[in-house]
């Protein structure tokens, strides 16, 4: 669990929308940066882990779990308002 998460779902897809097998997460919502205001009655927030093209990048399960654990924290970093330029100065791109 991460402090802070709040109204956020995780969920899995085979592949993105256009079928690529190059994004293996993705984050849909509102950064905590960006919110003016947020209470009841709003849908929440996803990360999507994409199972196709993790699995096809990864060649054994150690090599999953890495990819799996950057990705997320990846996700997870746009849900707190950093972008990919901040998330690559860090290591995480």
């Amino acid at each position: 669990m991460v402090d802070g998460l709040d109204n956020v779902v995780f969920v899995t897809e085979d592949r993105p929308a256009d079928g690529s097998l190059d994004l293996f997460g993705l984050y849909e919502g509102v950064a905590l940066t960006e919110r003016d205001r947020y209470g009841f009655g709003e849908l929440p927030d996803r990360i999507v882990l994409y199972r196709e093209p993790l699995l096809a990048a990864c060649e054994d399960l150690d090599e999953l779990r890495d990819e799996i654990h950057i990705t997320l924290v990846h996700e997870i970093a746009h849900y707190y308002g950093i972008d990919d330029e901040q998330l690559h100065e860090l290591g995480w791109g």
